[in-house]
């Protein structure tokens, strides 16, 4: 069968039930469990995480445990630490070759193959956590999403996690103008990190655990990770002194599950209900834990002498500018981020115009009597 035949039926396949639609079959998964015709699998998941940062490496757990409670324990998936099967940053690759059956990553640290990786995860001065999931699944994006997986990667991809908006990242000196940026070496991956090249920044890509040496060292003067309490465990609090926000660049990052899409097409159809249901379960179980984890784990940094501070506003009017010329760069050159940008944006002005109403009006006059 020719490559596009495969990826058309494939995606045909694939696409007909989301992740949502898994959700509300759940009854599916446990007949699974139940009819022994089924065969047993043991899959290995390579993810971008330590095992330490357990709310992200969490995300992949989550998703293993409920496939295995689903399938009555025949389905198994062993979620493995960055680095023990692929590098943190290789695991899209690895899944594509067919060298491990699933990974548990994010899809803008793959923007190098195709720019339009970062709209799985986030796109700079783009949705919160709960547009993304109104987009992702009722909007259009998860279809479009597939279809570009399928097409440049022959993998299927589905949300499995959401850290909530993000913080700006760890500085070792106090930024106020887009000039202070000029020269900084900085970790921050995806298209933020083109964004902050516009500004003037050196923009590196490495994995969590390396963050902390780089910054120590001075290989780096700035980083981003995710937010209060993974960053506490990765301990960047011990060398740099100030702490940023918001992180503009994704406030409301998806982590993605990948499969195979030839491993994929092999599995039962009980299978792959459980594995959405699953991916759904841990997208919403993950966003949960860090809204409750990351205040508490703030205020124990600002307790132990971490100075927070907000980007200027000159900082932030100069970045969103840059991101939407960004975003009109990569569509004149590039017809799947275009295809993508076209639909995303239309989504995004709809969703922002409602929630300025609705959730804008209720945040600006609750929050406004807080911080009074």
């Amino acid at each position: 069968m020719k490559r596009k035949q495969f990826v058309q039926t494939a995606l045909a396949s694939a696409t007909a039930a989301t992740a949502l639609t898994a959700c509300r079959t759940r009854g599916a998964g446990n007949q699974a469990s139940s009819t022994g015709a089924l065969p047993t699998l043991n899959w290995q998941m390579a993810t971008s995480w330590p095992v330490s940062l357990d709310t992200i490496f969490g995300g992949a757990t989550t998703l293993s445990d409920r496939v295995a409670a689903l399938t009555g324990g025949k389905f198994k998936i062993t979620p493995r630490s960055a680095g023990e099967i692929a590098p943190p940053l290789e695991v899209l690759n690895v899944v594509s070759q067919g060298a491990v059956p699933c990974g548990h990553t994010a899809g803008y640290y793959y923007v190098g193959k195709t720019p339009a990786a970062a709209f799985g995860t986030s796109l700079p001065f783009g949705f919160n956590a709960q547009q993304q999931n109104a987009w992702l699944y009722e909007g259009g994006g998860l279809k479009l999403l597939q279809e570009l997986y399928a097409k440049k990667f022959g993998v299927i991809q589905f949300p499995c996690g959401n850290t909530g908006a993000q913080m700006g990242g760890w500085f070792r000196k106090e930024i106020s103008t887009v000039n202070d940026l000029k020269g900084l070496k900085m970790r921050i991956p995806g298209l933020g990190g083109k964004v902050m090249s516009k500004l003037g920044v050196t923009v590196q890509t490495l994995p969590g655990g390396e963050i902390f040496q780089a910054l120590q060292t001075g290989a780096i003067d700035a980083a981003e990770w995710v937010g209060p309490y993974d960053d506490e465990k990765l301990g960047l609090q011990k060398v740099a002194q100030y702490y940023y926000y918001p992180g503009w660049w994704e406030p409301g990052p998806t982590l993605e599950l990948q499969i195979n899409l030839q491993a994929w097409q092999k599995l039962p159809k009980e299978y792959k209900d459980a594995i959405q249901t699953a991916a759904y379960e841990s997208n919403i179980t993950m966003l949960a834990k860090y809204d409750t984890r990351n205040n508490e784990a703030l205020q124990r940094l600002i307790q132990n002498g971490v100075k927070l501070r907000p980007y200027s506003d000159e900082i932030l009017d100069a970045a969103e500018k840059a991101s939407f010329e960004l975003y009109e760069e990569y569509s004149a050159k590039d017809a799947d981020f275009k295809l993508i940008f076209e639909q995303w944006k239309a989504f995004r002005d709809r969703i922002y115009a409602w929630n300025n109403i609705n959730e804008g009006g209720f945040i600006r006059h609750s929050y406004g009597k807080i911080m009074r």
